[in-house]
């Protein structure tokens, strides 16, 4: 894929447990030559788990792309009337994030990004990681699927033994799944075997 020329906005929310699945898809879009602006959650800002330091994250995002962070709602806003960015991912993308943005809230500066990515009316691309995609969420992942300019990583079942409604992206996907939607295509097929865990 060629990225040479292409402004990709990289958003992360707290599903911390997939942020070393993530970063390396980062890397990818820099070596392939996009421009990538991170931009996180109020959770990856402030929280550390015994994934790591929020710290370690955010120092790792900094990085990778060469770029400022965006970790407020209002140094995401200028995103709407700059059209910055070709393509916004949001990967990892909690459950409660795909809850508010299917019912337009924006709480978020990920969330105010997507906002202004679906005012452009340019592609927002979204890898799932929630532990109730096939409970309560189910209907929001519903209304995203058939919403204009959204396109989903392929995803599936990462534990259906002890987490029945958990649904995860293939992460390793991103990339491929964005130069798809930047030609208006859902990379196919959408609903997959994730590697099962026994």
């Amino acid at each position: 894929m060629n990225w040479q020329g292409k402004t990709v906005g990289y958003a992360i929310t707290g599903s911390h447990c997939t942020f070393a699945e993530v970063m390396p898809q980062i890397g990818r879009f820099v070596d392939e030559g996009a421009n990538v602006v991170p931009i996180i959650s109020q959770t990856v800002l402030t929280t550390d788990t015994r994934f790591g330091t929020s710290e370690n994250w955010r120092k790792q995002l900094k990085e990778i792309t060469g770029n400022d962070i965006i970790s407020t709602i209002v140094e995401a806003e200028p995103l709407g009337p700059s059209k910055l960015l070709d393509v916004l991912v949001i990967a990892p993308c909690t459950g409660n994030s795909i809850s508010k943005l299917a019912n337009a809230m924006t709480d978020s500066p990920v969330l105010m990004a997507a906002k202004a990515q679906m005012r452009n009316r340019r592609p927002l691309v979204i890898a799932i990681s929630t532990n109730d995609g096939l409970g309560l969420n189910a209907a929001n992942i519903a209304k995203l699927l058939i919403t204009k300019n959204i396109y989903f990583v392929p995803f599936g079942q990462d534990n259906p033994q002890q987490k029945p409604n958990s649904l995860v992206a293939r992460m390793d996907l991103i990339p491929e799944t964005c130069y798809a939607a930047l030609e208006g295509e859902q990379l196919q097929p959408l609903i997959i075997e994730r590697f099962l865990l026994a």
